[in-house]
């Protein structure tokens, strides 16, 4: 018999021979265990989805800002352009409202949409069915 086989015949024996309580305590360990290592995982994702999100995040914001320069030059051209039939005041007034307008409806959407998100972690899944393993599900 090789060494890793009367290894396993000694710890089935040893387990044969173990107290209700000393089963309990193990399985009681080994459940907290679980539930240790589950939790760390769920760390470990939320870090990883964290640093995916910052770095998502500074292109959005250097691709806002070069959107914005542009707005501001488009403006700017409109601005004088609209000075040419009329006066430069009121040619600067259609434009701010015109942006105005447009901040307004983008702010209420984004607010809308903001209501909707509920980020959660990939184990809660897991954490979920915990529960269930130990019933016997």
């Amino acid at each position: 018999m090789s060494e890793s086989a009367r290894r396993g015949a000694s710890t089935t024996a040893e387990r044969s021979e173990a107290s209700i309580g000393e089963l309990l305590g193990e399985v009681s360990r080994d459940f907290s265990t679980l539930l240790r290592q589950e939790a760390e995982l769920a760390k470990a994702e939320l870090r990883e989805e964290a640093r995916s999100a910052g770095s998502v995040g500074a292109m959005f914001g250097g691709a806002a800002l070069a959107g914005l320069l542009a707005l501001f030059f488009l403006s700017c051209a409109v601005w004088w352009g609209l000075s040419n039939v009329m006066d430069q005041g009121w040619a600067a007034l259609i434009v701010t409202v015109i942006w105005a307008l447009i901040g307004g409806i983008l702010f209420s959407r984004a607010r809308s949409r903001m209501r909707t998100i509920r980020p959660l972690p990939r184990t809660k899944q897991t954490a979920q069915e915990i529960p269930n393993a130990v019933r016997g599900r």
